[in-house]
């Protein structure tokens, strides 16, 4: 018998090859399609999941929110969980120890950007992530950020005790200092990983209220950061296919529509603005100089309030807020009028060009408040100016599915709260979930969710990320 030519033996070996891989396909492969319903390479619209293989440990995640909120610089029921602060550290320890507990590979950069990664079978394609955050604005609650950390965890807990596997790896992320409290920069985390100039040039000038910079803030916590390190924090955007965000809706709207509304799909985020401004007039005894004779920077700052609130409703748009969170008068004692004053502003309409009319206004306003009143305009800065971000359709319709297969009633709804979701749309495709929350009440100790709500979002939030990791 003659030899079998090289080229035919080579052809029939690679045929041998494919017929064994084949017969031997990859187990992870086939208990994927066996979970979903679906061929691994399709793209369903709605993952044929049963909703009883989803089981959500409420009792164990409403531990965690009590253990989360124990690390506070307040009695309880109030939260406050300062940036840098040592609480602050004490609770990103708590996370890092769920995020292993759940045998996520955890990571953290140089600002504390917290990342837990449950790696797929195809590990090597972006992934899906969700998350929040978890510092807290003094003498706040323990719902606002922690359901989005937690309950992502306890979403990737509920798909581990499922059995499933998911093909693109799901990133748990616990952003960095959501909240602008300690050095005036809201989503300072996520501002970051976005890339964002602007911010990495005010924190190289950023101090606190008791004139700390941010770096020997960070230092205290155990990061040895300098300024060159800050744009090494952005992500590309090949780091993520999807983003995924958990939430309080912080309003009342969903709580208002009773039980026929389970869960809020977000379609859209307002554009947020915050502003400050310095006035400076003659200060004097408030008995010896008489009102004609005074230049005095607390009215000033007084008017210009009253005018945020004028040029906002004058907008004739229920989306438009204005809000003066911060007026500080010096000296601030009662018998001396006030040689200063300083005020900080947020606005926010979910249309930029609308919001930025009345920014213009209010600017326009500080001016003539401060020649009518003899005072001084010494600052009018515009912190931040972010543009509205837009929720991702094949996102927004992921969500829907997961809603509808789990019996859920939703709605589709805008933000007008802002979120670290509003940066990472900037790296990738973007979502949010809102749950009902008591009242819309946020901010404020009596800020809550039923632990039924919660796990609601949290099946819906699991069912999504199973679905996109997939795609």
């Amino acid at each position: 018998m003659s030899p079998i030519p090289p080229l035919p033996f080579l052809l029939l070996f690679l045929l041998v090859s494919a017929i064994s891989a084949a017969s031997h396909e990859d187990a992870t492969r086939r208990t994927m399609e066996e979970f979903s319903g679906y061929p691994i390479h399709s793209h369903p619209s709605v993952l044929s999941l049963s909703p009883s293989s989803l089981s959500v440990d409420a009792v164990g995640l409403q531990r965690q929110i009590d253990e989360l909120a124990a690390f506070s610089d307040t009695p309880k029921p109030s939260v406050t969980r300062i940036l840098y602060s040592e609480k602050d550290v004490l609770a990103r320890s708590y996370i890092k120890s769920l995020m292993k507990e759940a045998a996520l590979s955890v990571r953290e950069d140089a600002v504390g950007n917290i990342f837990g990664r449950w790696n797929g079978y195809e590990a090597g394609l972006p992934a899906v992530a969700t998350g929040s955050h978890i510092d807290a604005i003094p003498f706040s609650g323990k719902y606002d950020g922690v359901v989005g950390v937690l309950g992502a965890l306890e979403a990737i807990n509920t798909l581990k005790r499922s059995n499933f596997q998911p093909r693109r790896s799901l990133e748990v992320i616990m952003f960095t200092s959501e909240e602008p409290t300690r050095f005036g920069i809201s989503c300072l985390g996520s501002r970051l990983l976005a890339g964002s100039e602007a911010a990495t040039d005010a924190l190289k000038q950023a101090v606190d209220g008791q004139n700390i910079s941010f770096f020997d803030a960070a230092k205290s916590a155990g990061y040895n950061i300098c300024q060159e390190d800050l744009p090494n924090v952005s992500l590309t955007k090949e780091s993520y296919s999807a983003f995924l965000e958990l939430h309080i809706e912080q309003g009342p709207i969903l709580e208002e529509e009773g039980r026929s509304v389970s869960i809020g799909i977000v379609t859209a985020i307002a554009a947020p603005a915050s502003i400050k401004v310095d006035f400076e007039g003659n200060g004097g005894h408030a008995g010896a100089v008489l009102m004609p004779a005074r230049n005095d920077a607390g009215l000033a700052a007084a008017e210009l309030a009253l005018a945020v609130e004028k040029h906002v409703l004058a907008s004739g748009s229920i989306d438009t807020v204005g809000t003066v969170g911060i007026l500080e008068l010096h000296p601030g004692a009662i018998n001396s009028i006030p040689s200063r004053s300083h005020l900080e502003i947020d606005t926010r309409d979910i249309d930029e060009k609308r919001r930025n009319t009345v920014i213009e206004k209010i600017q326009h306003s500080a001016s003539k408040i401060a020649t009518d009143r003899g005072v001084k305009l010494s600052q009018f800065t515009v912190v931040n100016q972010d543009p509205p971000a837009l929720c991702d359709e094949s996102i927004i319709d992921a969500m829907e599915a997961a809603s509808r297969q789990l019996n859920l009633s939703h709605k589709l709804m805008i933000s007008r709260a802002y979120h670290d979701s509003l940066f990472m749309a900037r790296i990738s495709p973007m979502g949010m979930i809102f749950i009902p929350c008591y009242k819309g009440y946020s901010h404020k100790p009596e800020e809550y969710a039923s632990m039924e709500d919660i796990a609601n979002g949290v099946k819906v939030l699991a069912l999504t990320l199973a679905k996109l990791s997939l795609d």
